[in-house]
């Protein structure tokens, strides 16, 4: 693969997009509809180094007031979110062999700012509250993430992304830096590159949340599938679309939960994306960024999020 490959290839292949909004307790938690696939999220880069990536997102979205959301351990008349979080990531792409399969580590230290408005109460007995936050958020881990090269143009990587509760968080407030649960996210990505320099990539993860003992509340399973297919359009840049899924595979459990029927909820977003790579300051590097709109919205905030992603990669 060309040098400028690895680059693309590493920002998303070894360290899945970390995020806010659009989960279950709260409204808010971990997967952003369309922004968890990057370009390229197949493949890791067949020789050794580093690669270092920052990544911003930012989310707005509500869910309207005729919908009753499980937060700060008690229930709410709708909620209006915002959200941005920054992270940087920094991989170790390991020596192997010249083999097929290829192996690397990452570890995100994100930085998150988070706002809640939700109504408690009915009628004039109802009242509002406002509430934000900053700070360092979870830390993400990704222990190992594999990558099969099947050819020049079809890749294959496995990976095992783990949000760790390691940011400050009370079970009364509206808006936290952390999340207070583990959360396990098995990942499985294919990549398919064209002869144009365009590509055709997809991804599978599935998110398993451990119990908030705070507020015995149990997040369901998530899954989340995403699709990703750019064209090149001009030297080192393609424009493209992508697509997501949220879907909750079971319903989520606990006092609150049980109240809202398991408030099981799902979304769909869609959006254009842009990507370019080359080199910055004479290494290897990719740039990409993205607007994705939610199409459609069940027990979730509806709204649009951006991002932008840059990655160097050190050989």
């Amino acid at each position: 693969m060309p040098r400028t490959l690895f680059a693309f290839a590493c920002s998303l292949a070894v360290a899945i997009w970390p995020a806010i909004g659009h989960a279950t307790e709260g409204g808010l938690g971990r997967p952003i509809t369309g922004q968890q696939i990057a370009p390229n999220a197949g493949i890791v880069p067949p020789h050794p180094g580093w690669a270092v990536s920052f990544s911003g997102i930012y989310f707005k979205g509500d869910l309207d007031a005729s919908r009753q959301v499980p937060i700060a351990g008690q229930i709410s008349t709708g909620i209006e979110a915002k959200a941005s979080y920054n992270i940087m990531n920094v991989t170790r792409i390991w020596p192997t062999s010249t083999g097929s399969w290829n192996f690397a580590s990452a570890i995100g230290v994100p930085l998150q700012y988070a706002s809640a408005k939700a109504t408690f109460g009915i009628g004039g007995l109802s009242t509002e509250r406002s509430e934000s936050s900053t700070g360092i958020a979870d830390m993400l881990f990704t222990p190992i993430v594999a990558g099969k090269h099947f050819s020049e143009t079809e890749h294959m990587s496995l990976a095992l992304p783990i949000y760790a509760p390691t940011a400050s968080y009370s079970a009364t407030s509206l808006a936290n830096d952390g999340q207070n649960t583990w959360t396990f996210m098995p990942t499985i990505s294919y990549t398919r590159l064209g002869k144009d320099g365009g590509e055709f990539s997809a991804m599978g993860m599935l998110q398993f949340y451990t119990r908030n003992k705070d507020t015995d509340y149990q997040n369901g399973t998530l899954l989340v599938s995403e699709l990703l297919w750019t064209k090149r359009v001009a030297a080192s840049t393609n424009l493209g679309v992508v697509a997501g899924l949220i879907y909750q595979l079971n319903d989520d459990t606990g006092p609150t939960a049980d109240r809202l029927n398991g408030f099981n909820g799902n979304a769909v977003g869609l959006g254009p994306i842009v990507s370019w790579s080359g080199k910055l300051g004479g290494v290897p590097a990719s740039l990409s960024a993205r607007w994705v709109f939610d199409v459609n919205t069940k027990n979730r905030p509806k709204g649009s999020s951006i991002s932008v992603g840059l990655t160097w990669l050190f050989l």
